[in-house]
């Protein structure tokens, strides 16, 4: 039968796939001797071991296994249940949530000089970033704390969200910038200098300006906070000199000062913004003096926003305060990776299968951040 059709041409067409895995199982014989002189007992290990346990507790985990958990639980915002679902079903691998509890906790136990040296790093800062979100640890009301610098993420979960809370990793002695909000307890910081958030600062000139359109004060407090981003910007572009920079640096602080003076609002809430204003003053403006530094606390806010998503998925925070000292050390060291542009299961990798808790050798020194 003759064909109907004439062959023009043959393209290609691709199609990526992930191939079906399934477990590998590794039997390790360990070697068990005794010493000939102290007669302590010893015994070899295999560099892809992530326990000494035997006996009952002779079936482990793998490395890349544990990473796995930790990602999917500590990046995603997947539950236990969900992680042990997904192992079953898309690897043939069956492991209780229990398991999966204790394989995250052990990879905490040995990040925890990893945490001790991250949290060093960014107290040496001469720049931090911080904010502070809810969380909850066996369903009290806690608090998650972030301090940031470009190559360097640091989470701790407090009881309180005062000075004592927020001097943990940097200490109330702290000498550099921190760039913050406006709550309370940053202003306690008295060795630093201090970047209060712009963003904040406008989002309640517009809130303001909803219930009092037009309001001569907030209108205006809004323009020169506007003005001054636009100067800086021009700074940085290099249409204005550093002159330039610092007579318009002045402007704003004579404009917002004479501003600030005046008799305050009928209203309650414009009132209150203008006091709070006044407590700020000395730090509305720091990005003018130094151009390098955020006007915002947008590196904090965004470092918190995963972890904002996981409590909203994962019941609220942590069910025990083992559980919470592990998410804030896991945490730590998957968003410093990130941020350094590392392979975060490499690194987990290898603190599982060190022989003892270390620090990895790409997290040892802080990347220069242009």
């Amino acid at each position: 039968m003759l064909s109907l059709v004439d062959a023009t041409r043959v393209a290609t067409q691709y199609q990526e796939e992930v191939p079906v895995q399934r477990p590998v199982v590794r039997a390790f014989r360990v070697q068990i001797g005794r010493c000939r002189q102290c007669q302590r007992r010893v015994q070899g290990r295999h560099p892809l071991q992530t326990s000494d346990a035997l006996g009952a507790a002779g079936v482990q985990l793998g490395p890349q296994v544990v990473a796995l958990a930790v990602l999917l639980n500590k990046r995603c915002g997947l539950s236990y249940g969900k992680i042990a679902a997904l192992l079953r079903d898309r690897f043939g691998l069956r492991v209780t949530c229990g398991g999966l509890v204790q394989a995250v906790h052990r990879v905490a136990r040995r990040a925890h000089p990893t945490y001790d040296h991250l949290a060093a790093t960014v107290r040496g800062s001469p720049v931090v970033t911080a904010d502070e979100t809810s969380w909850r640890v066996a369903a009290d009301l806690q608090w998650l704390w972030a301090f940031v610098t470009p190559a360097t993420s640091v989470y701790a979960i407090q009881p309180g969200r005062g000075l004592a809370q927020a001097a943990v990793i940097i200490g109330q002695d702290y000498p550099g910038v921190l760039v913050r909000d406006g709550w309370q307890s940053y202003r306690q910081f008295t060795h630093a200098s201090h970047q209060t958030c712009l963003a904040h600062l406008l989002r309640t000139c517009r809130r303001l300006l909803l219930d009092a359109p037009a309001h001569p004060f907030v209108t205006q407090v809004k323009t020169i906070l506007q003005h001054a981003l636009a100067t800086r910007a021009r700074y940085a572009a290099g249409t204005i000199s550093a002159h330039g920079l610092a007579v318009a640096r002045g402007q704003y602080l004579d404009r917002l000062g004479r501003l600030l003076e005046r008799t305050p609002s009928r209203r309650l809430a414009i009132r209150r913004f203008q006091a709070h204003l006044i407590v700020e003053y000395d730090a509305i403006f720091s990005f003018l003096f130094d151009p390098t530094l955020d006007a915002t606390n947008w590196r904090a806010e965004q470092a918190l926003r995963p972890a904002v998503v996981t409590r909203k998925m994962c019941g609220g925070g942590n069910r025990t305060a083992r559980g919470a000292q592990s998410q804030q050390i896991l945490t730590t060291v998957l968003r410093t990776a990130d941020q350094r542009g590392l392979d975060a299961t490499a690194i987990l990798t290898t603190l599982l299968t060190a022989p003892s808790a270390l620090v990895p050798p790409v997290l040892r020194s802080v990347p220069a951040v242009h």
